[in-house]
């Protein structure tokens, strides 16, 4: 029988919402897109405007493009609503 101890267990939830959260990022990038609503990020010369490419950031470095993938299409709860 194979012991999880809890901090394994926690890696791998973390590891799991994370992937859950890409494949949201890409469902509802294609999904946008598709209304004509694409979310779009520059950054230097780093063009996010596709689904894919909002994909592919998010699983290389989730903790930085997740919230800018929010803040793109509006929905980031921790900016302040705009006067």
């Amino acid at each position: 029988m194979v012991t999880l101890y809890p901090a394994q267990a926690a890696s791998i939830a973390l590891l799991l919402a994370a992937l859950a959260s890409d494949f949201w990022v890409l469902t509802d990038a294609r999904t946008r897109a598709k209304q004509g609503r694409p979310a779009e990020a520059n950054i230097g010369n780093l063009r996010l405007n596709t689904p894919e490419a909002w994909f592919v950031a998010c699983v290389a470095l989730w903790p930085i493009f997740l919230p800018l993938y929010l803040t793109a299409t509006g929905r980031n709860p921790f900016t302040r609503p705009q006067p």
